[in-house]
């Protein structure tokens, strides 16, 4: 996916979950719209390099919208987590996620049967495969080491969804569950027991029923400011 533009800001700070104040270039201060509703741990520290997508949309509230963060003053990541599922879409489109080749058919929050999951694929002869897809950001402090976690936050949502996956392999399906490691320093992906036991269990009791996991990392290109769904990752669970 490619931006129109990136505007570069200094992260003063981020408050009420959906809203942050940064510094521009020339030393405005302005309220952005942040689109993430986690904790956002270890990327939303004060005097951090961010980068901001403009609207231009004067009746907007907020007309700017917080994109990326450097984190540790080395790594990108991208904090709005709405764009994992594009970036899978395209990838999936373009046949670049290995393990779900062969699918001509990509059908965006399909229905089942206590609420939706991220894409349904389907083919004339696979079994259809549902997919749901989680971004990761969070690289914690572990001397040097580059190993990500998910949650950054308790998530009984994202436990659910674990749940609608396992049900759905009983059923005869693929069930799948991608992270989209969006944060240039992660090299690997575990889970965070030490934020969420109750999903660090669920998950694992849900892959010894079946359920895919599989982990693949965001590439960034700043100039022109842009993102692919680049190589996949190893997984430590």
């Amino acid at each position: 996916m490619q931006y129109p533009a990136l505007q570069p800001a200094t992260l003063i700070k981020r408050y009420k979950r959906f809203l942050a104040d940064v510094e521009l270039a020339d030393g405005q201060v302005i309220t952005v719209h942040c689109p993430n509703t986690g904790s956002m741990k270890r990327c939303a520290e004060p005097g951090s390099r961010v980068w901001l997508l403009d609207s231009h949309n004067d009746k907007r509230k907020y007309r700017h919208s917080w994109e990326w963060v450097e984190v540790d003053g080395r790594y990108l990541a991208c904090i709005n987590t709405q764009r994992a599922n594009q970036l899978v879409a395209e990838a999936l489109a373009e046949g670049r996620v290995t393990d779900l080749h062969g699918y001509d058919e990509i059908i965006k929050e399909p229905k089942v049967s206590d609420g939706r999951l991220d894409f349904l694929l389907r083919a004339a002869q696979l079994a259809d495969a549902y997919v749901e897809v989680k971004s990761v950001t969070l690289l914690p402090e572990r001397n040097g080491s580059r190993l990500g976690s998910f949650p950054d936050a308790v998530t009984e949502r994202g436990r659910k969804h674990l749940l609608r996956l396992q049900q759905l392999k009983a059923e005869g399906h693929r069930a799948v569950l991608l992270f989209c490691v969006a944060h240039e320093g992660i090299e690997q992906v575990t889970v965070a027991d030490d934020i969420d036991p109750a999903y660090g269990a669920t998950l694992r009791e849900v892959m010894a029923a079946g359920v895919e996991v599989m982990a693949w990392q965001v590439a960034f290109n700043q100039h022109p400011a842009g993102m692919k769904l680049a190589r996949p990752l190893e997984l430590l669970l």
